[in-house]
């Protein structure tokens, strides 16, 4: 028999045609459309099944279907009511459609599509808003999800609910359209994406209107990523919108809801001073997924972030996979010492733990007492595929009092669920790291966050007019960063005259100084706004709720299940104990036949698909295929001598690979190399080439753990000159240490400014070192280092 239309890699038709999605940006606010249009060309009645990824903080508040000319629009009711309703509507011979989140993760939707009779299409439009975060560079970032990698399920976890259909993402069986209209009080400067887009148009002169179009042919091999940039800084601003006309007066939609969005700008004398105390430990992903240039590049930030600590802190590194290990059975003090083991160590990590089980080491973790006067900052790098989100989140949430938590997700499909909450919870910032993204500066940008003054005793203070009263919906404000937004939702009760104002203050204490920063605001409801705030401020309180839910897990509470039910039915915002669900029930005629099951694919990249070390990984509970991903080299240069890479292990090339793999097949092309199936028999002695070093990364590899460096060979190279260059120029009276250290602090200035986040705190380490050493001679070191590497930097610039 030939299969025509949709089909998926098992040969199986698929009733999903096309996705279209339309996106609108009011300024950091998100409204997201998207139409699923299905068809099915069988001679049997179907029902198709569609998992897929969304934004973790969504509100989804409209789910409809079209089906010929008739529109149905779907209700939000308690998620067991709503499945029955399904089930019975498709056992009578009804048409049906259900819209549930899932139980594990916050962003990951199921949507079935039942009774779909043959030759018969359907238009499913959904609809969601979400906040857009701020980025280092001031650009908003806005990703809608196409990648939905395959969650890791933890040993003796129950398997869930949601099952995942995935395919490679060359192979995904129907189209993408997406569009973005921005508008802001401010110009547009211009839009980024990670995928080919067609030019910016802009709508008006001002050029606070623009569109924006995915270019055609999206391949399905990443998430779709937008960055937008207004030519102005971010300003505090509050949006008042009017409530429902249609809902009581005094409940959530039916009265006025305000958003402010605050950046607080904190003294430039107190950002200056960096602690120099703290307890820092990292956790990073060695999962199978994480193979590759994602785990190189993890190793690479854990250099820079070991050279860039402070003296006299203390940390620890542990990783995971199935299992976890880490470097020192407790924290250790910050040394030249400790520092070396810990790089040794790291220059030797591969993806190769297995799976991905993340709660085990964070409670590791948190078993060991804290240390005093040391505040705990801990960094978690991972690609996010984890089945138990809200577990993990929630244990975050309960040591919060004892530690902040910086967050990474690395590459396509990391849950931003898990990324977001675990930030959001444990009081740091999240950071995303896709296709080319660097790394580093994303890190470094969050140790700056880290190593700056605590912000503490922040209260929030309304001043409203007399019969107006205010309930604040959002969780209370825990930490404020320098030039990054804080949301505040609120309901405003009361009649108030129409050119009101009101004013909201928020008072902290930032390195013992008391601040504040205070906002005016007109309590006239903005024109045109819609419901978004609404739904926003309903999505952040159901949100608040659920959390407390989970905290008494094994003493369930109704009453919070109950407020959440309500809430969410109200709001018609989706929740964890919700779902939509739409029935046609006006047709006379039932449909006929036994109903044939399609589960429609999402894209998964090829690396999501390896499992590492000896115990494989595990594909939504299933056990993964062993295999291995090898480079092979087009020519190789031996080299009888060995030395030491830039993490201080012995290599030696005189062999760089003893013995190949017995079968080898071409790769997916959107992941490079090859696929090398193994026997359990079969064994390989591999000694991969070592890439060029990043000539950045070569001189940080050098620097010692106080801030200096040392005169030495290594060092001449690094900066691209011979021994006797660099000793023949030396002044006379200078010792070598502060002779070798301004020559490095003149090459990063001079030849690596690109990259100044990266190098920025050590360099700053290495000032501070100089400084103490009451060197006589820093002008003429300053000035011999120019002539000698061709630069023009001021002593000034030096910072010394």
């Amino acid at each position: 028999m030939i299969c025509c239309g949709l089909l998926t890699s098992g040969k199986e038709p698929v009733p999903l045609k096309s996705v279209e999605v339309e996106l609108e940006v009011r300024d950091h606010v998100a409204t997201v459309v998207s139409t699923l249009n299905y068809e099915n060309k069988e001679d049997k009645p179907l029902e198709a099944v569609f998992v897929f990824p969304m934004p973790g903080d969504a509100a989804v508040c409209h789910f409809s279907a079209t089906i010929g000319q008739t529109q149905i629009v779907a209700e939000v009711k308690e998620k067991q009511k709503a499945r029955e309703e399904y089930d019975d509507a498709l056992s009578s011979g009804q048409q049906a459609f259900l819209l549930e989140e899932s139980d594990q993760s916050p962003d990951i939707f199921s949507l079935s599509v039942g009774s779909l009779p043959p030759g018969e299409s359907a238009s499913i439009r959904l609809e969601y808003v979400t906040e857009l975060a701020v980025q280092a560079d001031e650009g908003l970032r806005f990703v809608l999800p196409a990648v939905l990698n395959p969650r890791y399920h933890p040993q003796g976890s129950a398997g869930g609910s949601v099952q995942v259909t995935s395919v490679p993402a060359s192979l995904v069986p129907y189209s993408l359209s997406f569009s973005a209209r921005v508008s802001s009080p401010r110009p547009v400067s211009k839009v980024e994406s990670n995928c080919p887009l067609d030019p910016l148009e802009y709508l008006n002169t001002e050029q606070s209107q623009a569109t924006v179009k995915l270019a055609a042919g999206h391949k399905f091999d990443r998430d779709v990523e937008l960055l937008i940039y207004y030519k102005d800084a971010h300003q505090p601003t509050a949006v008042v919108e009017a409530g429902q006309t249609s809902a009581k007066p005094g409940t959530l939609m039916g009265d006025p809801v305000v958003m402010l969005s605050l950046y607080p700008e904190f003294p430039q004398a107190v950002m200056s001073s960096l602690a120099s105390c703290g307890e820092f430990v990292f956790l990073l992903d060695r999962s199978g997924s994480m193979q590759r240039d994602r785990i190189k590049s993890a190793r690479d930030t854990l250099l820079l972030l070991l050279k860039s600590l402070p003296m006299g802190c203390f940390f620890n590194i542990y990783s995971f996979g199935s299992s976890h290990e880490h470097i020192f059975p407790k924290s250790v003090e910050y040394s030249q010492e400790t520092m070396e083991e810990a790089l040794k160590i790291v220059g030797g990590m591969e993806a190769n733990l297995g799976g991905t089980e993340i709660l085990k080491p964070l409670k590791d973790i948190y078993s060991h007492a804290c240390i005093p006067n040391q505040p705990r900052q801990l960094f978690v790098f991972t690609d996010g595929e984890v089945r138990n989100t809200k577990e993990v989140i929630n244990l975050v949430k309960k040591n919060s009092g004892s530690h902040r938590c910086f967050s990474f997700g690395i590459g396509e499909g990391a849950s931003s669920a898990l990324i977001n909450g675990l930030a959001k919870e444990g009081g740091g910032h999240a950071q995303f790291i896709t296709g080319t993204d660097r790394m580093q500066p994303k890190v470094m940008q969050s140790l700056r966050f880290a190593l700056q003054p605590a912000v503490v005793d922040i209260s929030v203070k309304w001043d409203l007019p007399k019969g107006v009263s205010v309930t604040v919906l959002s969780p209370p404000i825990t930490l404020l960063f320098q030039g990054q937004r804080s949301l505040i939702y609120a309901q405003l009760t009361g009649q108030s005259p129409e050119a009101a104002e009101g004013s909201v203050t928020v008072k902290y204490s930032l390195a013992g100084h008391p601040s504040q920063n205070k906002l005016h605001f007109s309590l006239k409801p903005a024109a045109d706004s819609g419901l978004t705030v609404h739904r926003l401020a309903a999505r952040t309180l159901i949100r608040s709720l659920e959390m407390e839910e989970m905290e008494r897990r094994g003493q369930p509470d109704e009453g919070v299940k109950k407020k959440v039910v309500e809430l969410s039915v109200q709001s018609g915002v989706s929740s964890a104990f919700t779902a939509f669900i739409a029935v046609k029930k006006d047709n006379g005629e039932t449909i006929q036949g036994p109903l044939v099951r399609r589960n429609v694919p999402t894209p998964m990249l090829m690396m999501a698909m390896c499992g590492g070390g000896p115990s494989g990984g595990r594909m939504m509970g299933r056990p993964m295929p062993r295999m291995m991903s090898c480079s092979m080299p087009m020519s190789v240069q031996a080299s009888p001598s060995a030395s030491m890479d830039s993490y201080g292990r012995m290599k030696n090339c005189s062999m760089p690979m003893r013995k190949t793999a017995s079968s080898c097949a071409p790769m997916d092309s959107s992941v490079g190399g090859v696929l090398c199936s193994l026997s359990s028999n079969d064994s390989l002695d591999i000694e991969p080439l070592q890439p060029p070093r990043d000539p950045l990364l070569q001189l940080v590899s050098l620097q010692k753990a106080s801030g200096c460096w040392e005169l030495d060979p290594a060092l001449a190279a690094a900066v691209g000159k011979t021994s006797e260059e660099v000793e023949n120029t030396k002044p006379a009276s200078e010792n070598k240490e502060v002779w070798a250290t301004i020559l490095a602090l003149i090459w990063l200035h001079g030849f690596k400014m690109d990259a100044q986040e990266e190098w920025e705190l050590l360099a700053m380490k290495s000032v501070s070192w100089l400084r103490a050493q009451n060197a006589p001679c820093v002008a003429e070191c300053v000035e011999a280092g120019n002539t000698l590497l061709g630069c023009k930097v001021q002593k000034d610039a030096l910072g010394i």
